[in-house]
């Protein structure tokens, strides 16, 4: 298949590419800045002055967009949050622009989005009015408006909602392993809120599970079937690094370093991926465990 991908140069994005590679798929890298060939991926040049991405792009199968400024690299100030939602919805906008004018329409067009923080599934629907997560919740909401007009276009669409992705070399884990490395890690918060995580390897592989799996539509929740509290969290890297798991982070002390974003951490998020489950996906690392060992110990 040839594949266009959006935000390539990413963490999620670069991990895909590597195993699309990997599968002889065609790579088709949407990107501002043209880098040095690679064996089986193309680079288009988009969302600069003058750019037609579209006339390199006839003949995709699938089209997957992981653009946007992330979430996590500072603190949310508001300006910083207009720019967090406008170039998700910039970016969402071009691939529309560009698959309107694609003689052969993508079989398929997934775009990235948030999880929200509550206790749901699939096909609950309440994105909007989480406590302490209204800003997470309107991005969720604005990008799923502004995807769902690829519908219009008679293209499957599909809503990739990714929990927390753990890798080795980028992401959020990296900074949560670093107090316990340094022998001072423990509670964050009250512990008890909810940690909807998942490891990288699966979010590659229900992003490929997306594009195969024709049923798949609307809202696709990227999390692993066994969230755990970040009580829970802590004590099993904790145990899987062989350090203690003793000295609490009180909440204004993440208030005050983070801002805003520390209710990502502070309000968490309980979700399943019941329609992964329900369409037949098998996990690689269903467990916190088993994910934390493969990562921190590559």
């Amino acid at each position: 298949m040839i594949i266009a991908i959006a935000g390539g140069t990413g963490f999620v994005g670069k991990a895909l590419i590597h195993q699309l590679i990997e599968n002889k798929h065609e790579v088709r890298v949407l990107t501002r800045k043209v880098k040095p060939p690679v064996p089986g991926v193309t680079w288009v040049s988009w969302l600069n002055k003058g750019d037609q991405p579209e006339k390199e792009l006839e003949g995709i199968h699938a089209f997957i967009n992981l653009a946007g400024e992330s979430i996590n690299a500072g603190r949310w100030s508001n300006e910083r949050k207009e720019r967090l939602l406008s170039s998700r919805i910039e970016a969402t906008k071009e691939c529309l622009r560009i698959i309107h004018n694609l003689n052969e329409k993508p079989k398929v067009f997934i775009n990235a989005s948030a999880v929200e923080a509550e206790r749901v599934t699939e096909d609950n629907k309440p994105l909007l009015g989480f406590k302490g997560m209204d800003f997470l919740a309107t991005v969720t909401h604005r990008l799923e408006q502004e995807a769902s007009k690829a519908v219009m276009l008679g293209i499957r669409t599909v809503y990739a909602r990714f929990g927390i992705v753990l890798g080795s070399q980028e992401g959020a884990l990296s900074r949560m392993v670093l107090p316990y490395r340094m022998f001072v890690g423990g509670k964050v918060g009250s512990g008890n809120q909810w940690v909807s995580w998942i490891h990288i390897a699966d979010v590659v592989g229900l992003l490929l599970f997306a594009i195969e799996k024709h049923e798949i539509r609307g809202p696709l929740r990227i999390t692993s079937p066994h969230p755990v509290t970040m009580d829970e969290f802590g004590k099993t890297i904790g145990n899987v690094l062989h350090r203690p798991h003793w000295i609490p982070v009180p909440p204004f002390a993440l208030k005050l370093a983070l801002g805003e974003m520390s209710l990502l951490v502070l309000d968490g998020s309980y979700v399943l991926p019941e329609k992964a489950l329900a369409m037949g996906y098998t996990f690689r690392y269903p467990h916190l465990e088993d994910a934390l060992k493969d990562i921190l110990f590559l």
